[in-house]
């Protein structure tokens, strides 16, 4: 472990803290940090952009009902919904409402915070600023793809290494401060994003 990766003190985040609404939670899930675990490793980075795709949003996926491929944005909130954008990269959501209810939010960058050289290989890039920097990006650094899709980001207990989200996304207990601000998007395009105020660095 390198000093940029100093251990992070983190805890699961509950289902019951999760907001039971679609903005509210993309603007929750700020600061948040998602965990992916490989076998004998751990990969993480703080949420530091998320988009909302609320009820009766007609740019998202689940718009027109529930399809085999968009199901899992219909499951109660805290499931990951795992999809294949255009043929080139990966999408990792979280489901947003309750269940039988279409919601989600997009994560859409992280902050890496333990595992980056090993996101590094993944992303073949040593540039700290491009390893999860956007969310085709996030879901490469992580290796994040559609074996995930449903999983319970909430989920008790311990999980397989291997393909899946072991420690799913959790609050994190560090002292490490955030500041955050929320801007909508116009009412022409009614997603919601939500965005870290200060600017990733690499330092």
């Amino acid at each position: 472990m390198t000093p940029r990766e100093a251990p992070i003190s983190i805890r699961r985040l509950r289902r019951a803290e999760l907001p039971g609404d679609t903005v509210a939670l993309a603007r929750f899930l700020i600061g948040k940090i998602v965990v992916r675990e490989l076998a004998g490793t751990r990969l993480s980075g703080r949420i530091v952009e998320t988009e909302a795709y609320p009820q009766r949003d007609p740019a998202a996926h689940h718009f027109r009902g529930p399809t085999p491929r968009n199901r899992s944005m219909f499951l109660r909130r805290g499931h990951a919904y795992v999809y294949f954008s255009y043929g080139n990269h990966f999408m990792l959501n979280v489901s947003a409402e309750s269940v039988g209810v279409g919601g989600g939010v997009l994560i859409r960058a992280l902050k890496p915070l333990e595992g980056i050289t090993q996101m590094e290989q993944h992303r073949k890039t040593t540039r700290l600023l491009d390893l999860a920097r956007g969310p085709g990006r996030l879901a490469s650094a992580l290796c994040i793809d559609r074996s995930l899709d449903a999983t319970d980001l909430c989920a008790p207990g311990p999980k397989p290494v291997g393909p899946s989200f072991s420690a799913r996304v959790r609050a994190s207990a560090s002292p490490e401060p955030y500041t955050a601000s929320f801007a909508s998007m116009s009412a022409a395009a009614p997603s919601s994003v939500a965005r870290e105020a200060s600017t990733l660095s690499s330092a």
